[in-house]
């Protein structure tokens, strides 16, 4: 199953508003986290991307994600539920709602107009380099 491309206006305006019909009440479907710490969450991918706030791996540890957690990641089979996640995913302090939807939507779309050709063979915080795909 092909994942949708984040890089098309269309699929990114469809995420946007599906984040626009979120509310701090919504009750949690997949996981533990609520609505305000899920869009923290969501936002630390784009965190390691675009902001120098997250401490890069070591080159040991940074061999093992290439070599055992990678393919988990990057593939296109869905997560399964309530998963182990890196530490820095874990979001345990208090966040404002509006400020981390704002955010996550900013980051979609800076993603969307940088476009593929931007990320491709761009370095990953803790996998080396990955390809558009």
């Amino acid at each position: 199953m092909a994942l949708p491309n984040i890089f098309s206006k269309s699929v990114s305006d469809e995420i946007i508003t599906r984040i626009n019909n979120l509310t701090p009440e919504g009750q949690p479907e997949w996981g533990k986290m609520d609505v305000t710490r899920m869009l923290a969450h969501c936002n630390v991918t784009y965190e390691l991307v675009y902001e120098d706030i997250h401490k890069k791996p070591k080159a040991f540890l940074k061999f093992i994600l290439k070599l055992m957690i990678k393919n988990k990641v990057v593939n296109e089979k869905p997560y399964g539920k309530n998963g182990a996640t890196a530490p820095q995913f874990l979001i345990t302090d208090a966040k404002v709602f509006e400020t981390e939807k704002a955010r996550l939507i900013d980051y979609i779309e800076k993603t969307q107009q940088l476009g593929e050709a931007h990320f491709d063979n761009k370095e990953s915080h803790s996998f080396g380099v990955l390809n558009k795909d």
